[in-house]
């Protein structure tokens, strides 16, 4: 295989997004457009990535990190003038080069790959990756001669009124001869519009060379999509949120209503596992077989095990074990470690704990830097107490014991297995094995004082 190279322009602010964020730094399925574009790139196998920034170019190095080389385009005069800012690293260079925008989140390695083959195959100076656009507004648009040849690409703002008819558009990605890309890039000027070096003038550059240019076809326009403001961005992630949704289904996986329910590209979720409408499942998550996510819960960067039933709640940075259930409304916040067959039920937050096995904490309840061991029963309203004002203190509980409703556990505290604590109870000692531990006042009940009140008069 002839060698690859890529070069992605990152190099653009973004005006027309209104934001203080950075163009390609805007997310897609929960990653940065320019991630999902050097994923795409790397998947094609190039010897070199080069990367051009500007705007944001240390954000941008920062989420790419060391896949990709970088040169700055300090002045913004035109994709031509980007792409020659990589020449350092590749004039002389023999292969193809790709060119490729940061905005273009929906390609997808095949068809990059089909652009290289396709180029190669017609042993072409340069091949653009068009696309059939009913309304092709914004795009430049490829003319060819009465062949069906390409002459040439005219951007949208230099078309005639005939021209601007034309649906054939340019995406803004082509492979190039690496050696015949660096040399025309020398004669591109700035007649045009925009007073702009624009890349696209290499195509008539390389045509009155009597070069090759071909044009390979996408079927589908939706890759095509270049994000330029907030419309385009909604337009994309829906577009990217179907394709992973259908990549589940074709997997096994069920979605009662998959146009209303938004997966992160990268989770990853096994067969027979069935999914409500208004789920968010985001970062880095890995859900298991035959579990059950009810409607409008959301989770992230967390790893659900098998058989997990979770039924309308939040559940972050956690690990639930199979055959445990989990809310509804039950919130899992970081280092939460839910064993097999526990039970986590309505209105219980749980941060920085494990949870044992068979464990059941019904419901009102806060478990925070505490390990519970296995078969416990949690009251309702227990508050595992962790904070004295400047430190976070644990609670260790051990198996088989019983916390009675509305106990206070202050930590640090030292509960052993076996042990029983009363309803009410303030905890503020360790607990031996097999005790009851009370600590709550005595009761008096005063006979007939209730008649002296006065709302009862």
């Amino acid at each position: 295989m002839e060698t690859r190279y890529a070069i992605i322009l990152a190099a653009g602010k973004g005006t027309r997004m209104k934001s203080k964020l950075y163009k390609v730094l805007h997310p897609v399925a929960g990653k940065p457009m320019v991630e999902h574009i050097i994923n795409r790139v790397v998947e094609t196998k190039p010897s070199e990535v080069i990367t051009i920034v500007g705007h944001g170019a240390e954000m941008v190095k920062e989420q790419l990190g060391d896949r990709s080389q970088y040169a700055l385009q300090a002045e913004q005069l035109g994709t031509g003038h980007a792409v020659l800012q990589a020449e350092p690293f590749l004039k002389g260079k023999k292969g193809t080069t790709l060119v490729i925008s940061g905005d273009t989140p929906l390609l997808t390695t095949e068809t990059l790959n089909n652009l290289f083959e396709y180029h190669q195959g017609k042993k072409a100076s340069a091949t653009i990756l068009t696309a059939h656009a009913e309304d092709p507004t914004g795009y430049g648009r490829i003319l060819r001669d009465h062949v069906g040849i390409v002459k040439k690409i005219v951007e949208q703002k230099d078309a005639t009124i005939e021209e601007a008819r034309v649906q054939e558009i340019n995406t803004g990605t082509y492979c190039f001869d690496n050696e015949a890309l660096f040399d025309a890039l020398t004669r591109v000027g700035t007649n045009n519009v925009q007073g702009e070096y624009y890349l696209t003038d290499i195509i008539e550059i390389l045509k009155n060379e009597g070069k090759t240019v071909a044009a390979y076809q996408t079927d589908s326009f939706e890759e095509s999509l270049g994000v330029n403001d907030r419309v385009a961005l909604a337009n994309a992630n829906k577009s990217m949120r179907a394709r992973i949704n259908t990549m589940h289904m074709m997997n096994g996986v069920s979605f009662i209503d998959p146009a209303n329910t938004y997966i992160d590209e990268g989770v990853q979720i096994g067969s027979d596992t069935i999914i409500e409408a208004g789920v968010h499942i985001k970062g880095k998550t890995v859900i298991g077989e035959d579990c059950f996510i009810g409607a409008n819960s959301q989770i992230v960067d967390s790893v659900i095990e098998d058989k997990v039933k979770i039924y309308s709640s939040s559940i972050e940075e956690s690990v639930v074990h199979s055959n445990a259930d989990i809310g509804p409304f039950a919130h899992l916040r970081p280092k939460a470690d839910i064993g097999v067959g526990a039970h986590i039920g309505n209105f219980v937050e749980v941060k920085n704990a494990t949870v044992g096995e068979n464990t059941k904490v019904g419901h009102l309840t806060y478990v925070g830097d505490a390990t519970l061991g296995k078969e416990i029963n949690v009251g309702c309203g227990v508050v595992f107490v962790n904070y004295d004002g400047k430190k976070k203190h644990r609670t260790n509980v051990g198996d088989h014991s019983f916390i009675g409703s509305a106990a206070n556990l202050v930590a640090p505290l030292e509960i052993a297995n076996n042990t029983s604590i009363a309803a009410g109870s303030t905890i503020t000692k360790d607990i031996p094995e097999y005790a009851l531990a009370i600590a709550r006042a005595k009761q008096e009940n005063k006979e007939n004082y209730a008649k002296r009140m006065p709302f009862l008069n």
